[in-house]
């Protein structure tokens, strides 16, 4: 890391600390002779994944061909320990503004009922996005694909929080091939173009357009994709399908075992960290029979399932290779921070199931299948639970971080890391301070601490406290403990686990050390008294 920068970060060190509380206003942002002049300013672009899970790219342990993604962490830094929260609204909100979702009105969907600030599903004017405070600081700025903050008028959209430029859905995606929800460029709706039109093809389209236009404006950019891939439903051109036929005959067990012996010798994991056990969503005969076993009759369609998923990723895999030979094109690959990560863990959730089209297979352009439970325990290897819940499985991505010259390749991190990182970090990269209001209102200072100390190689987050909450699944983090408790389909107490010798959550410690477990529950009270979380009983 070069002297000036480094002299910046220490400079910063109260910034990445989320203690900031007279940060720049956006006039003397856009004035400063630091910020508009330095010649040397870094682009930033963040990639981020829908429902993809722990173990779902090949850096993190998978069968599936990421070539692409594998290439960053060869060329940067993957991290272990990196979380999200567990669905895709509040990671959204949380990735741009560097706040807990609570905060900024995003603690469920865009649709939630509950009548309180927290949980009003658009982003309120207590925050800042990444977008916004760039934007100001003379960066061009731009966003493909899903948006899901907040949809219902316009100052509510990306060209409303800070986007110059913008297409895809201010919703969420549900179709691949034909979106059902309006799609829009920048401000505008517009309708999807030709018969091969695919969301992940057609927002990679938009992103290297976008990415034109600010190098021919002379300005740095930061760049936002926000892929759907790959969520449900099971929708991929059958020249990827072909490429994974017949390679998911084997049990999910199986599947599932391969990619835990992996990740141990990728050093991933801790060895002495037990592969958690299938995770039941139900009691039901039929779906713990579906567990124990796969019938001949039936291999053939979970294999296709699965085949289906996986060349979701590969296509998505493609085209962040187009990314990244943009960048190369341009000449600015050498200065440009790429992140890569997804919004929570995988989907477990099997009720679009009941509206495929009657003989419709995985993968067909009008197929409404998801892969359902068995394959999502694979996805989330080696944790437990999924997508919703609080549990490892729920909240954990894997996260690479590419920056030539400043992060030293082929390098692995175990520092804890969260979403609402990503916001700091990307300031801290750009030399941008955060102010401490906007368009006349007071701001609410960000809770993410800076990456550029793990970055560096350097030992920051021993003793951080990470918090959760959604749909009552609860969770908090301090140091190496953890205490979990689940209200989604599976109610139960809370369960206190040693994440350093146990990170899979397989031995429950709750009886063992109840004062922790205490002092944990009381420091997540005061939390959620803080940011205003109301639980399914409450609200």
């Amino acid at each position: 890391m070069s002297m000036d920068r480094r002299k910046f970060l220490e400079s910063a060190a109260v910034g990445s600390l989320g203690l900031v509380g007279a940060g720049a206003s956006p006039s003397s942002l856009s004035n400063s002779d630091e910020v508009t002049e330095s010649a040397d300013r870094p682009n930033i672009m963040v990639i981020l994944a829908d429902d993809l899970g722990f173990a779902d790219v090949g850096c993190y342990g998978a069968e599936v061909n990421t070539p692409h993604v594998d290439r960053l962490a060869e060329e940067g830094m993957r991290f272990s320990q990196f979380y999200n929260y567990p669905r895709c609204s509040p990671t959204r909100a949380s990735l741009l503004t560097g706040q807990y979702p609570h905060q900024v009105g995003m603690g469920d969907l865009t649709t939630s009922s509950k009548d309180a600030p927290a949980y009003q599903g658009y982003l309120n004017d207590r925050c800042v996005t990444i977008a916004e405070v760039l934007g100001e600081a003379g960066y061009h700025t731009s966003m493909v694909g899903k948006w899901h903050v907040g949809h219902k008028t316009p100052e509510r959209w990306p060209t409303g929080r800070g986007f110059d430029r913008f297409y895809g859905e201010h919703r969420f995606v549900d179709d691949y091939f034909k979106p059902t929800h309006q799609l829009y460029l920048d401000g505008e709706p517009v309708e999807p173009q030709g018969r091969d039109w695919y969301s992940t093809d057609a927002y990679t389209d938009y992103a290297l357009q976008f990415l034109t236009e600010a190098q021919a404006q002379g300005q740095p950019f930061f760049t936002y994709v926000a892929y759907n891939a790959p969520h449900f439903p099971l929708q991929a051109f059958q020249s990827d399908i072909d490429t994974y036929r017949g390679k998911y005959m084997d049990h999910w067990k199986d599947i599932r075992q391969q990619r835990y012996r992996r990740q141990i010798e990728e050093g991933l994991i801790d060895e002495q960290w037990a592969l958690s056990p299938q995770t039941l969503l139900e009691s039901d005969d039929e779906r713990i029979e579906r567990w124990r076993h796969v019938e001949d009759a039936s291999a053939d369609q979970w294999d296709l399932k699965m085949a289906a998923y996986a060349a979701q990723i590969d296509r998505m895999d493609q085209n962040i290779g187009r990314l990244l030979r943009k960048l190369e094109t341009m000449g600015v690959a050498d200065n440009t921070l790429v992140l890569f990560l997804s919004d929570n863990g995988s989907a477990a959730e099997d009720w679009i199931n009941s509206q495929n089209p009657e003989g419709v297979l995985p993968g067909g352009r009008t197929c409404k299948l998801a892969a359902g439970p068995p394959w999502a325990n694979v996805s989330v290897t080696p944790f437990r639970f999924y997508k919703q819940w609080t549990h490892e499985g729920g909240i954990s991505t894997p996260f690479v971080a590419r920056w030539p010259g400043e992060i030293e390749p082929g390098t692995l991190s175990h520092e804890v890391g969260h979403v609402m990182d990503i916001l700091p970090t990307c300031l801290n990269a750009a030399r941008v301070e955060y102010p401490d209001q906007w368009e006349g209102s007071p701001v609410r200072d960000y809770e993410g601490q800076s990456l550029m100390p793990a970055f560096d190689g350097e030992e920051w987050s021993t003793e951080r406290m990470v918090v959760w909450e959604h749909v009552g699944n609860r969770a908090i983090r301090k140091g190496d403990w953890k205490l979990v408790a689940s209200d989604r389909f599976t109610p139960g107490d809370w369960e206190l686990y040693n994440m350093k010798e146990d990170r899979t959550e397989t031995n429950n410690l709750i009886d063992k050390m109840p004062e922790k477990a205490e002092t944990l529950k009381k420091n997540w009270n005061q939390w959620a008294d803080r940011v205003g979380v109301v639980l399914p009983d409450e609200g």
